[in-house]
């Protein structure tokens, strides 16, 4: 990842800068006013002038660099020495060309020294004040962009995994589909012709959604009843099945293929062993109480005891409910009454959006 350069600092001072350096000048102005009762507006055109010579001269030294000199003592040394600088020059400017009377009083010199003294200490712990704020920025803006870029990071890394388990889903498809096709041949049953090409168009719809990201649950319920159908045309006796999922729970985001997964395990290890065949059931719920949503695929075949144990297929579909949804997803296996197996996923809705 190339980081971007950090930002050149601003060559003047910002509003909120400029209205921070008039509220304490204006204060000091009022202070000084009442002491000396000199006119406010005299007072205050001397120490509003020079506290914005010194804000420019703060702001204008943020983008100087003296190697063996630190940013931060550069600042501070520019602000305080254009305080005597800035004093002499407004005293000066409201002497209007009577500058040798103002210097040989030596009343106008301890006034001039008083103030300058004053805007110095002042102005150089304003700028201190400045210095920490924006220290306190910076390490704040590196804490915000740290976090971003790990959380690009972990996003990347989560679609890594994620083409990662689907590329192992599609060869555990494939096989089971052509293992499909391989029995339909075998059987020498008539309906072999049909059905083979059905699950050719159905093989055609399906291929493209392997790497669909923007799958959502309806769309797997669709390609759900395609394959349900083509393996109740293979075995009509033998199979038998309901689809029965809330029509709100369509548009949420699912994990492609990951319920069709469930659907072709029951299959497979449920109702074609089983010499009576049996049933498949594919629903789904949201709770209202906690927000959770439920699908489940449950089979009347053979069951748990009698089939082979959890493989690939269980497996890459917990793996991938869990990074497509959080931690909080899950995936559990009962056994159902009288005999069967009972799957349930269960995990928070996302949406597609």
């Amino acid at each position: 990842m190339i980081k971007a350069p950090p930002p050149s600092p601003p060559a003047l001072p910002t509003w909120r800068q400029f209205l921070v350096v008039l509220f304490l000048t204006g204060q000091l102005s009022w202070l000084l006013h009442a002491m000396s009762k000199t006119p406010y507006l005299t007072v205050a055109g001397h120490i509003v002038s020079i506290g914005m010579a010194m804000l420019l001269a703060y702001t204008a030294s943020a983008r100087w660099r003296v190697r063996w000199v630190p940013q931060a003592l550069l600042r501070l040394a520019a602000t305080g020495l254009t305080a005597p600088a800035a004093t002499l020059a407004t005293l000066v400017a409201m002497q209007r060309g009577n500058t040798l009377v103002f210097m040989r009083s030596s009343r106008e010199v301890s006034g001039y020294a008083m103030l300058a003294i004053v805007m110095f200490v002042l102005g150089t712990i304003t700028a201190m004040a400045g210095l920490r704020m924006e220290r306190r920025a910076r390490e704040r803006a590196a804490l915000l962009q740290a976090e971003r870029e790990r959380n690009t990071l972990e996003r990347e890394l989560l679609d890594a995994r994620l083409r990662l388990l689907q590329a192992q889903i599609e060869p555990h498809f494939l096989f089971n589909t052509l293992a499909n096709i391989q029995a339909l041949v075998e059987s020498g049953s008539g309906n072999a012709g049909p059905v083979l090409r059905h699950l050719i168009a159905y093989l055609r719809a399906a291929m493209p959604r392997l790497h669909d990201a923007d799958a959502t649950l309806g769309s797997e319920l669709q390609l759900v009843r395609a394959y349900l159908e083509l393996m109740h045309l293979r075995m009509p006796d033998r199979l038998r099945y309901k689809l029965d999922a809330a029509a709100e729970l369509h548009g949420l985001a699912f994990p492609a293929m990951a319920l069709l997964t469930l659907v072709e395990n029951a299959v497979r290890h449920g109702i074609d062993p089983s010499t009576d065949g049996g049933s498949i059931e594919v629903g789904g719920k949201a709770d209202a109480a906690s927000g959770l949503v439920t699908l489940w695929v449950s089979d009347t075949g053979v069951g748990m005891s009698e089939s082979a144990q959890p493989g690939t297929g269980l497996g890459n579909v917990r793996t991938r409910l869990q990074a497509f949804y959080g931690a909080g997803a899950r995936l559990d296996l009962l056994e159902a009454e009288p005999h069967g197996l009972h799957v349930e996923l269960t995990f928070p809705p996302r949406s597609t959006a």
